[in-house]
């Protein structure tokens, strides 16, 4: 159980509080996470790879979009095998719970009538998903399924991160497109803006969590000192 622990949340002791935070950020993270893409589905203007290829299986799989995405997320960890990638708590939660947030906002989220709910929709979407990206990585608790697939075939391979990145975003995207999922402007806006904006939210947030992580092992490091 122990080694099923560490293997899970592989995490510092700095206190049942502090991992209580870490695990609650996270939650929220992939929360947001799972609303930025029912957003992006409902702005009608096209979607990520990967969700091209999720909508792409819901099309002939009698299964949701957010079924869809964990059908998707356990292929992938699959492929971490040969990789000898090891998952953490953020890990499996990202793969169970960003598909059903996801489908509870396309529930309560209507389709956009107008090109200016559209677009109001997208760039929503992307700037939500980056800040989400920010808040459920910065907790370091695992990566995502892709992430960590991304990461995994780049330590086997030493190709740089791009080239790995666009070798499998683009096999997830011609394999969806080919099974009918929607590829638009917003797939291109997505592929070209998220970095960026995942570039201004994510360093903030790590920011925070380095500075939690200083005044939590001050206080440990003062605590030991006087005892």
């Amino acid at each position: 159980m122990h080694r099923l622990r560490r293997l899970l949340l592989p995490i510092d002791s700095l206190g049942a509080a502090d991992t209580a935070a870490r695990v609650a950020q996270l939650l929220v993270g992939l929360a947001l996470y799972g609303l930025s893409l029912a957003m992006l589905i409902r702005a009608d203007l096209g979607v990520g790879p990967w969700d091209v290829l999720s909508l792409g299986l819901a099309v002939h799989l009698p299964m949701s979009y957010g079924a869809a995405t964990v059908v998707v997320s356990a292929v992938v960890l699959l492929l971490w095998i040969p990789l000898r990638q090891r998952p953490g708590i953020g890990t499996l939660a990202n793969a169970l719970l960003v598909g059903p947030a996801a489908d509870l906002g396309l529930w309560v989220i209507p389709d956009a009538t107008a090109l200016w709910q559209q677009v109001l929709l997208l760039a929503g979407a992307m700037v939500l998903l980056a800040l989400a990206t920010g808040v459920y990585i910065a907790p370091r608790l695992g990566p995502g399924p892709r992430d960590g697939l991304m990461t995994g075939l780049r330590r086997v391979t030493g190709w740089p991160v791009w080239i790995a990145r666009t070798l499998i975003e683009g096999t997830a995207l011609l394999i969806g497109w080919l099974l009918g999922g929607p590829v638009g402007v917003g797939t291109v806006v997505f592929a070209f803006g998220i970095g960026p904006l995942v570039g201004v939210f994510l360093p903030w947030f790590e920011r925070r969590r380095a500075a939690r992580v200083a005044v939590l092992e001050g206080r440990r490091a003062a605590s030991i000192a006087g005892a």
